[in-house]
């Protein structure tokens, strides 16, 4: 798959799962609220791993049919019908009785199929996301998140099913990407980055799994190139403004020498 279709691709999920944050609080940067309180069946939850699809709007909710969910419908900006569910673990009895939000989902294309859905801890943070972009049914973004912040984003672009990049934060900060771009199932790509930067690429010319050639010396030459370009750009900037000075301070200077020249005639 080329580099192209990668980005697109990429530039799809981030959409979605943006959309799905204005829509209900689930893009990547977005918590879950503050509730508290572990909520049944904790394990199964702090895992993050919703069950597989069931229900004619594809639900991966753990909600039915249990006594100790409570669930909130809701329709999100743009929608006229209810896109947006929230399942809520209920906990305590009586006056101590209180709700603990454990998953939400949304229907971002208004098809009547939810395509984007996020499990959260008893503390509210988000633990895991899982989107299909592509609305074909079929899962092909992963999120995981760690203390309500993402780590790691896992993309499928062939529909197989399974991720064939793996993007991982640090911080808040892309710091390495890895790749399969002929889809034998093995890394064949490796981007590293500092700070958000891109340092170096390393790929794996004999199919081993192992970085046979690292590109830090390109992408050092491109962003020396890029430099120098934008020294050369400001110091034509400077030069035409230091030029434009110059015509304006000898206009202002004839014109003080006429001045002074018709004070000596009169």
């Amino acid at each position: 798959m080329s580099r192209v279709s990668r980005g697109s691709s990429w530039d799809r999920a981030l959409a979605i799962v943006a959309l799905a944050g204005g829509a209900g609080g689930l893009g990547f940067a977005c918590g879950g609220g503050a509730q508290e309180g572990p909520p049944p069946q904790a394990a199964t939850q702090r895992e993050g791993h919703p069950r597989g699809l069931a229900g004619e709007d594809a639900s991966r909710c753990d909600f039915k049919g249990r006594a100790d969910r409570e669930v909130q419908e809701t329709a999100g900006p743009g929608s006229v019908a209810q896109n947006i569910r929230r399942v809520y673990a209920l906990m305590g009895e009586g006056e101590e009785r209180r709700r603990v939000l454990i998953c939400r989902e949304v229907d971002t294309n208004l098809d009547g199929v939810k395509d984007v859905v996020r499990t959260y801890n008893e503390r509210g943070e988000p633990l895991k996301e899982t989107a299909d972009t592509d609305y074909d049914g079929k899962i092909d973004t992963w999120v995981t998140f760690a203390r309500g912040k993402i780590v790691k984003v896992e993309i499928d672009h062939t529909q197989r099913g399974t991720p064939d990049e793996t993007r991982v934060y640090m911080n808040g900060k892309l710091s390495r990407v890895q790749r399969d771009t002929n889809h034998d199932g093995k890394v064949d790509t490796w981007e590293i980055y500092d700070d958000g930067k891109l340092e170096r690429e390393g790929v794996d010319l004999d199919g081993d799994g192992r970085v046979d050639r690292w590109d830090r010396d390109e992408i050092t030459l491109r962003e020396l190139n890029d430099k120098e370009r934008r020294d050369d750009e400001a110091a034509e900037q400077k030069a035409a403004a230091e030029e434009k000075a110059k015509k304006e301070q000898a206009l202002d200077g004839g014109v003080t020498d006429a001045r002074v020249s018709a004070r000596r005639r009169e």
